[in-house]
C-alpha cells in the first residue's frame, strides 16, 4: 500500500504540471503556431472572410493550410481566438481556433502517426490478437508446447518488463487526458520526441516510449537467442498481444480512476515473477551461448571454467 500511495502521490504531482503559458500577448492564447502546416480532415471547413462579414469559402476533406495570424475577440462566446489561415494567394479566411483543433492535423510526422494510432488502434489490436490466436489454436492443433508470456515464459525479465511499460505509459497517456488535456493539445500541435523541455508528465511519457523501444529490442534478442525461430515466432505473436492487452486494459481502467491500483499490482506481480527467473549470468567461451552457471555448455558441450 505504501508503494501504491507513492505512486498516486507522483501521478498527482506530475498531473498538476502544464505548459507554461505567458501572461499576456497573443501567445497566451493560442495553441497552434504561426507558420505551421496543417491538413483538413474533417469532410470541410468553412473560412470567414474578415473583415467583409456574411462572406465565407469552402475548404474540402485533404486540403493543405498554413497558419497565417491570430486575433482576440472578447466579444465571441464560442471561442475568442480566431486564426487565419491561407490555402493559397486567392483562399484565405479565419476560422475559431476550436473549428480549427477539430477538423485540422498538422503535417508533422509525430503528430500524423499521432492522429493515425489514435484512429486505427482498435482494428490492429483485432487483427493482431486473431493472428495470435489462429497461431494458437494450429499449434494446439498439432499438440505441440508453446511459450507464453508470464505462464510458459522464457529465461528473461525484458519480455515481461515490457508488458509493464506498456502499462504505465498507457496509464500515464489516459491520465493527461483526463487531469490535463489541454497539455496534451499543445503537444499534438507542437510535437517533439525530445522528453527535455516539456512538462514532467510529457517527459514521464516520452521516457516510456523510448524505454518500449530499448527493451523491445533486448526482448527480441533473448527471445530469437533462446527459442527456434519457428517457437520465436508464435511467441512474439503471443508478447504483442499481451502489451496491446496490457494498453487497452490500463487505457480504460484509468479513464475510470481503477487503473491506478491495477498498476500497483501489475508492479508486485513483475517483481515478483522477476526474482523467480533463471537469468543467463554467463556465456560460452566457444559457442557464446548463455549459460546458467560454469561447467558444460548444454549447446555445444564445451567446458567453461
Amino acid at each position: 500500500m505504501k508503494h501504491l500511495a507513492s505512486l498516486l502521490l507522483l501521478l498527482i504531482g506530475l498531473m498538476s504540471c502544464h505548459y507554461p503559458r505567458p501572461e499576456a500577448g497573443e501567445e497566451a492564447y493560442t495553441v497552434v503556431r504561426k507558420n505551421a502546416n496543417l491538413e483538413l480532415y474533417a469532410d470541410s471547413a468553412v473560412l470567414e472572410l474578415l473583415p467583409i462579414k456574411d462572406t465565407y469559402i469552402s475548404l474540402y476533406k485533404g486540403a493543405q493550410v498554413v497558419v497565417a495570424e491570430f486575433a482576440i475577440h472578447a466579444e465571441d462566446s464560442v471561442d475568442s481566438v480566431w486564426v487565419k489561415v491561407a490555402h493559397s494567394q486567392k483562399a484565405q479566411g479565419w476560422l475559431r481556433q476550436s473549428e480549427l483543433t477539430s477538423s485540422f492535423v498538422p503535417i508533422d510526422g509525430i503528430s500524423q502517426a499521432i492522429y493515425l494510432f489514435s484512429n486505427t488502434h482498435v482494428s490492429y489490436f483485432i487483427v493482431i490478437v486473431a493472428l495470435f490466436i489462429a497461431a494458437y489454436l494450429f499449434r494446439a492443433f498439432r499438440k505441440k508446447q508453446i511459450r507464453m508470456v508470464y505462464f510458459n515464459d522464457i529465461d528473461s525479465v525484458y519480455p515481461l518488463l515490457l508488458c509493464l511499460l506498456m502499462a504505465i505509459s498507457a496509464t500515464l497517456y489516459e491520465s493527461i487526458q483526463l487531469f490535463a488535456p489541454e497539455t496534451w493539445q499543445q503537444y499534438f500541435y507542437n510535437p517533439t520526441l525530445s522528453p527535455f523541455k516539456v512538462p514532467p508528465v510529457l517527459s514521464a511519457f516520452l521516457i516510456s516510449l523510448w524505454l518500449i523501444v530499448l527493451v523491445m529490442l533486448a526482448a527480441f534478442d533473448d527471445v530469437f537467442g533462446q527459442l527456434t525461430s519457428s517457437e520465436a515466432f508464435f511467441y512474439v505473436l503471443g508478447l504483442l498481444s499481451a502489451c496491446i492487452f496490457c494498453y487497452f486494459f490500463f487505457i480504460q481502467t484509468t479513464r475510470y480512476y481503477v487503473g491506478y491500483p491495477f498498476l500497483g499490482v501489475a508492479i508486485v506481480l513483475f517483481i515478483l515473477k522477476a526474482r523467480r527467473i533463471n537469468v543467463y549470468v554467463y556465456r560460452c567461451g566457444n559457442c557464446k551461448g548463455k549459460l546458467k552457471s560454469k561447467g558444460t555448455c548444454p549447446h555445444c558441450g564445451a567446458e567453461n571454467k
